[in-house]
């Protein structure tokens, strides 16, 4: 007599959540603003403003923007605001920093708006593999969300995962 095989992950009572199914699938650009400074190192405010007077900003349309400036130059912050002003009707979100800030934000936007109570008591498991990248902080962010309504947290996939956290009764 054979036993039948039966699929325990599929028929268990875990709840998995992957961040990558609510990646935004929306562009990312890193906006240097070395190439506007005098010599790559110096803000004139006049050519500044100059330049992001001038600018045809339409190419950021819909587009997560991550204002830096990769020289070692001094930044005023008005500088970063000033660009944002002209930048706001185009992009969808702006950061000042880099690509890892820039997903920082946008996956704390996400968690925020995450509705949560369909995980109240439940036995959650957060896929830890993905083929996109999701910032660590949205994974501990999402802890901390989940941590006061969930049964247990675990990480990882449904055949190897690792307990986080188990709810005392």
């Amino acid at each position: 007599m054979s036993k039948e095989i039966v699929n325990r992950v599929a028929n268990s009572v875990l709840v998995t959540i992957d961040l990558e199914d609510f990646y935004p699938e929306e562009e990312r650009i890193l906006f240097d603003i070395k190439k506007w400074l005098f010599a790559e190192q110096i803000l004139k405010e006049k050519d500044f403003r100059e330049f992001v007077k001038n600018h045809d900003w339409n190419s950021f349309q819909n587009k997560y923007i991550a204002l830096t400036c990769s020289s070692d130059a001094i930044i005023p912050s008005w500088a970063y605001l000033l660009i944002t002003v002209s930048l706001s009707p185009y992009a969808k979100k702006i950061v000042i920093g880099d690509i890892e800030n820039l997903e920082c934000s946008i996956f704390q936007e996400i968690i925020d708006k995450l509705p949560i109570e369909i995980y109240k008591e439940k036995l959650v498991i957060i896929k830890g593999c993905s083929n996109k990248y999701i910032p660590q902080t949205a994974y501990s962010q999402l802890i901390v969300k989940l941590l006061p309504i969930t049964k247990s947290i675990m990480f990882g996939e449904a055949c190897s995962s690792v307990p986080l956290f188990k709810r005392k009764e």
